[in-house]
């Protein structure tokens, strides 16, 4: 098999973080920058944006911000299970916080308006290659990671903190750190429920 596909085998959602990652702070930034940089976008606008958070900050996003946004539209009796979700994505060494620009979304809209309701679209397709990207490079270098989406709930919050752009639409947000557990055995439907097959060459 190539080593490609030994990359996505290897990639997986992982919920038990810890810190004992061996990758300085700017290793992981320059990887992380570099991935997204080299993944594809329509019309090459490359609208993906990135918020790297380490140590501190990172706890402050999922034990703050996200514990305070799903502690108003969460049932008393079932946060707690949803505090020790946001207590292991806390555990890892840090979040990626991906977004979109929705300022280079509608320029494409208005420069090319035949193809005005898809740009909203292709915007998500280079999110998730971006998201994947980065899972995957962090996949090689022995990282865990996993994708959660809080967005909208966190959106505010996080444009206050930071003084962010409010063009920058949160899209989803990945913990990383060492792996500290193994993820369950994973499971494939039926290929032929998937996939089809033409022609002769």
């Amino acid at each position: 098999m190539s080593k490609f596909y030994e990359l996505q085998q290897q990639r997986r959602s992982i919920y038990a973080l810890g810190e004992n990652v061996s990758a300085s702070k700017e290793e992981l930034v320059e990887l992380i920058q570099s991935v997204i940089k080299e993944s594809p976008s329509s019309f090459n606008v490359q609208s993906s944006r990135a918020v790297i958070l380490f140590g501190e900050e990172s706890d402050a996003f999922w034990q703050e911000i996200a514990h305070d946004a799903l502690k108003e539209v969460t049932p008393e009796d079932q946060f707690e299970s949803t505090k020790e979700k946001l207590d292991s994505f806390s555990a890892g060494i840090g979040t990626v916080l991906f977004f979109e620009d929705q300022d280079d979304v509608k320029g494409l809209q208005e420069q090319f308006p035949l193809y005005a309701d898809n740009f909203p679209v292709w915007s998500e397709h280079s999110h998730g290659i971006a998201a994947y990207s980065v899972w995957t490079a962090l996949a090689e270098q022995g990282i865990g990671a996993s994708l959660q989406h809080y967005n909208p709930l966190v959106d505010e919050a996080l444009v206050k903190k930071y003084d962010l752009p409010d063009s920058w639409k949160l899209r989803a947000q990945m913990p990383f750190g060492s792996i500290e557990g193994e993820p369950g055995e994973k499971e494939y439907m039926d290929d032929d429920k998937r996939f089809k097959v033409f022609g002769n060459k």
